[in-house]
C-alpha cells in the first residue's frame, strides 16, 4: 500500500494508536517494535478491540482483511506524518534545547490558545516516534502548532525537521546533556544548530535569546525576533522570591514559576505571543494563570516541609542553574536532595563531582542519591530506597526541600516521606 493510499484511510480514521492498552475505537494501530516489545504480536487483537486497521511489517502475521503489511512500520508512520504535514497550511513552531523546552512549550501554548486554536506536543513526545505522532494529531481546526524536538545523537534534529517542517523555531539554550550519544559538547551544539540550519535553508523565522552569545553567533543571516534583556521583546526580572515577577514594557507579570532560569522561558513565551499578535492583556492573563505540573518545579506544602519538586529530568547545566537559583531564594532551613544525572557517558564522574563542589561552595545542605554520585562521594545514598529508609528513621521537619534529579531516579516518590 502506498502512503497516498494509506493517507486516504487515515483521513477517514484520523486517530493513531501504538498501545493496545489505550485503544480508541476507529483508530489505526501501528505495530511498532523495540528491544523489549513487538507490536506485531497484537495486530489482530487491536482490531478486535476496536481499531479499524493494523499496520504491520511482519510477513508472518495472521491474514486479516484489515491488517496491512508494510516494509517497515516506523518508517511508514514517519512518512505518513510527513505527507500529512505537507497538507497543513499553518505556522509550526519547532522548539529544541538542552533545558526549558517543555516548560517553554507549555507557556507558549497557553498564550497562543488564548486567541487561537493551538496544538502543542503532549508531554515529551519529542523523538522519532513522538514527533510523527504529534504531527498526525494536528487537524483542520488548528491554526498554529508547537512541536517539541529532543535529541540524544547527531542528525536527529535535522531528521525531525524533515518530518515536522517547522516554519518558525527556537533553541532555548545549549548545555551539557546526553553525552553518551553526542560524545562531546560540540556534538550537542552541532545537533541543536540543525534547527537553525533548516530554518535558514527554508527561509523560516527564529526566536532568539539575545543574551546568549552562542545562539547569537549561530543565528547569523537568519530571519529573527529577539528576546531577553535586550531585543525586540525586551523584558526584565523584577523579583525572584519566591516566584518570578517580570516587567515587559509597562506590563508587570506575576508568575507561579520559581528559579532565575525560568526568566528566559517566560521572556520567550512573551516574544512569541507578541509576534503572533496576541493581546498584551491575554499574554499577562495566560502567564499568570499557568502553574507547573508533572514534577517540573512544583511547590508542595504540607504540615512538615515545603518541597520544590523538580525531578522530571536533570543534566549538569539544569542542575547548576537550579542550585544557584535555590541558593538565592530567601527560604530558611534549605535542604537539597539531588539524584544522579543519567546518560553522561565517560563524563559522568567529573560532572557529578562538579555538582558536589558547587554545593560545597554554596554551602548548601545536601543529600546525594544514586550510583553516579556514590562513585565520587561514598557518603551519599546508593539508591532512593536507601534514602527512604533513612527519612523514615530520621524525619525531616521545617525545611524547604529541593528535589532535583533525572527521571530514572524517581525522586518524586520521596515526597510521601517529607
Amino acid at each position: 500500500m502506498t502512503i497516498k493510499e494509506l493517507y486516504k484511510l487515515f483521513l477517514k480514521n484520523p486517530v493513531i494508536c501504538t498501545d493496545t492498552r489505550k485503544i480508541k475505537r476507529g483508530s489505526i494501530f501501528f505495530c511498532l517494535k523495540g528491544q523489549n516489545f513487538n507490536g506485531n504480536k497484537f495486530a489482530k487483537e487491536a482490531i478486535k478491540n476496536g481499531c479499524k486497521y493494523s499496520i504491520t511489517d511482519d510477513p508472518k502475521s495472521e491474514f486479516h482483511p484489515k491488517i496491512i503489511l508494510v516494509g517497515n512500520v516506523l518508517e511508514t508512520l514517519q512518512k505518513l506524518a510527513t505527507y500529512h504535514r505537507k497538507k497543513l497550511n499553518i505556522p509550526i513552531i519547532g522548539i529544541t534545547g538542552t533545558n526549558g523546552k517543555t516548560t517553554s512549550k507549555e507557556l507558549i501554548n497557553v498564550i497562543l490558545n488564548s486567541e487561537k486554536n493551538c496544538y502543542a506536543t503532549k508531554g515529551n513526545l519529542n523523538n522519532h516516534i513522538g514527533v510523527p505522532l504529534s504531527i498526525l494529531e494536528i487537524n483542520k481546526t488548528h491554526n498554529i502548532a508547537i512541536i517539541e524536538m529532543g535529541a540524544n545523537h547527531l542528525k536527529e534534529i535535522n531528521f525531525l525537521c524533515k518530518i515536522a517542517q517547522p516554519t518558525h523555531g527556537v533553541i532555548t539554550n545549549i548545555g551539557v546533556a546526553h553525552l553518551e550519544g553526542f560524545k562531546d559538547t560540540q556534538g550537542i551544539i552541532n545537533t541543536k544548530n540543525e534547527l537553525y540550519k533548516y530554518l535558514n535553508k527554508t527561509k523560516g523565522h527564529i526566536f532568539l535569546n539575545n543574551d546568549d552569545q552562542l545562539l547569537v553567533s549561530l543565528s547569523k543571516n537568519i530571519s529573527k525576533t529577539s528576546y531577553g534583556t535586550k531585543g525586540e521583546s525586551k523584558t526584565s526580572l523584577i523579583n525572584n522570591t519566591p516566584f518570578l515577577d517580570i516587567k515587559w514594557n509597562k506590563t508587570r507579570i506575576y508568575s507561579s514559576l520559581i528559579g532565575d532560569y525560568q526568566y528566559y522561558n517566560i521572556s520567550l513565551a512573551i516574544c512569541i505571543g507578541n509576534y503572533f499578535k496576541i493581546s498584551r492583556k491575554n499574554i499577562k492573563i495566560a502567564l499568570e494563570s499557568y502553574t507547573p505540573k508533572n514534577n517540573r518545579s512544583q511547590i508542595i506544602k504540607n504540615d512538615k516541609n515545603t518541597i520544590i519538586l523538580d525531578a522530571y529530568n536533570a543534566n549538569p547545566s539544569s542542575m547548576q542553574a537550579m542550585l544557584e537559583s535555590f541558593n538565592k531564594q530567601k527560604y530558611t532551613n534549605k535542604l537539597c536532595i539531588l539524584g544522579d544525572m543519567l546518560e553522561l557517558g565517560g563524563s559522568s564522574q567529573n560532572e557529578h563531582l562538579t555538582i558536589i563542589q558547587l554545593c560545597n561552595k554554596l554551602e548548601l545542605e545536601c543529600f546525594f542519591v544514586g550510583k553516579e554520585f556514590n562513585n565520587v562521594l561514598n557518603t551519599s545514598f546508593r539508591s532512593r530506597l536507601e534514602l527512604e529508609k533513612y527519612l523514615q528513621e530520621n524525619p525531616i521537619k521545617n525545611k524547604t526541600v529541593l528535589l532535583k534529579g533525572s527521571r530514572g531516579i524517581g525522586l518524586e516518590k520521596l515526597v510521601q516521606f517529607l
